[in-house]
């Protein structure tokens, strides 16, 4: 719950998927890896690959089943053509099932950014001795790490570049364009 900041959905999905509590592992560990330019490059890739990934495992499961429950509704034999005039249908079910498939990256991407925000805010509050809680005391001594080898100052404009990258994504940046400029602005702090 604390990592989560006390957003109970989340919460429940860390406590029960071993993939979640991977994935957020990995995003904590960007600011580590983003002493160059090739790990920056490098790490906006994996968040886009991992984004990609919950996309294409969310709509394997769903899609599937909605494309056969929209066959069987529109009188399709099993294994045989479908019936006249039904093409429209099935075209309107895909591009509503790309569009849920872009979403989803897109949250995934979000909630990853998320969590970054979460950890620059920690290694704030503990560069300025605040006494609030740390929601990433899991990740203590990379915290411990950033908090020496940088300044308030750069902290605060490494959350600015996580917010502008979401900003970008609103506005339909290409995801991997809009990644790979945060964590290069992440790298020059």
């Amino acid at each position: 719950a604390r990592a989560t900041q006390g957003h109970i959905g989340r919460a429940r999905r860390l406590a029960t998927d071993e993939r979640a509590r991977a994935r957020r592992a990995a995003v904590l560990k960007v600011p580590l890896r983003v002493a160059d330019v090739g790990g920056c490059l490098k790490a906006a890739q994996e968040l886009i690959d991992t984004a990609t990934e919950d996309a294409k495992q969310l709509a394997e499961e769903v899609d599937a089943k909605e494309t056969e429950d929209l066959k069987a509704a529109l009188g399709a034999a099993a294994g045989g053509r479908m019936p006249r005039g039904t093409a429209g249908a099935m075209k309107e079910l895909e591009d509503k099932q790309k569009r849920r498939k872009t979403r989803t990256q897109r949250d995934s991407l979000d909630l990853a950014l998320t969590e970054l925000t979460g950890f620059y805010r920690d290694v704030l509050a503990l560069q300025l001795g605040s006494r609030i809680a740390i929601a990433n005391v899991d990740v203590q001594d990379t915290l411990d790490r950033i908090v020496e080898s940088s300044t308030p100052a750069q902290t605060l404009r490494r959350i600015d570049a996580v917010i502008a990258c979401r900003r970008a994504m609103d506005r339909n940046v290409a995801p991997l364009l809009a990644v790979e400029a945060m964590t290069m602005s992440l790298r020059a702090g």
